[in-house]
């Protein structure tokens, strides 16, 4: 019974499915998980099934579980961008835990953000090449990435939260992968503490650092005038007591980028 419910939601079948869940919510097993450690919400989630998912829950399936990736349901939605399961999570009235950390130490919001640099990604890469879709499906789905990042932040996940392995925030993420279409997003903030938050450290790094680091992107100098302008301090030091502008290409780009009054203003003669 329990492997048929979760047939039943990866199909979509949702008058079976909720059939066989409201039989094994009598049993006690409507949270039973398959070989992979998912429940059948898991599953749902995974589906994008957002009806099933909201009878699921209305049938008492426990939202805080996680597959064996410590994966919650509200990391799958925001891993694979369904705006309308996350909807449904976050508007069923539940209390969900918004800064859970799955296995590798990461938020919804830092899925999320880690997702979306993927697709822009795809998107660059294939713009240029003959595996463009013509259908504009790689660009939805980063509409879809992004709008779970705005359902996310506006329910109250925390920009500030860094994730485990080297203490990045959704910012550092989104800088280090170039990714200027979600920079621009997180600048728009209205944040109290927004230039705490620009000037936060990964590893020693600032998201300033990170910037002047992307020999190559074509986003680089909107990137650190962008950062600039929203009070990245270039006078702050890394782990190896560089400057965001030690770390600047050599040539003509380098030396373009460092002309910024702002960003060579504190840096001494080396």
């Amino acid at each position: 019974m329990e492997i048929i419910l979760h047939i039943y939601t990866a199909k979509g079948l949702r008058e079976y499915a909720f059939a066989a869940a409201e039989k094994l919510r009598e049993l006690g097993k409507l949270d039973s998980k398959e070989h992979k450690g998912k429940t059948a919400l898991l599953v749902a989630v995974t589906a994008s099934q957002p009806d099933i998912v909201q009878d699921l829950l209305s049938l008492g399936a426990d939202i805080s579980i996680c597959d064996v990736n410590g994966q919650t349901a509200l990391h799958l939605a925001a891993t694979y961008g369904f705006p309308r399961v996350m909807q449904v999570i976050l508007f069923a009235g539940l209390r969900v835990d918004l800064e859970a950390r799955n296995f590798e130490g990461l938020t919804p919001l830092h899925c999320a953000v880690i997702s979306h640099c993927a697709m822009m990604k795809a998107i660059n890469a294939s713009s240029s090449s003959s595996t463009w879709l013509a259908d504009g499906s790689l660009q939805t789905q980063a509409e879809d990435k992004l709008m779970c990042l705005r359902l996310l932040i506006n329910a109250g996940a925390s920009v500030l939260s860094q994730e485990i392995k080297s203490n990045k925030t959704v910012l550092h993420l989104a800088v280090k992968e170039g990714n200027i279409h979600l920079v621009r997003f997180l600048l728009s903030l209205q944040l109290s503490n927004m230039q705490a938050f620009i000037n936060m450290k990964a590893h020693g790094h600032t998201a300033l650092h990170m910037a002047a680091g992307l020999h190559g992107s074509p986003f680089q100098e909107e990137l650190i005038r962008l950062l600039l302008s929203r009070g990245a301090d270039p006078s702050i030091r890394n782990l190896e007591n560089d400057q965001p502008a030690h770390l600047l290409q050599s040539g003509d780009t380098g030396e373009k980028v460092r002309g910024f009054s702002l960003l060579t203003t504190s840096l001494p003669d080396v």
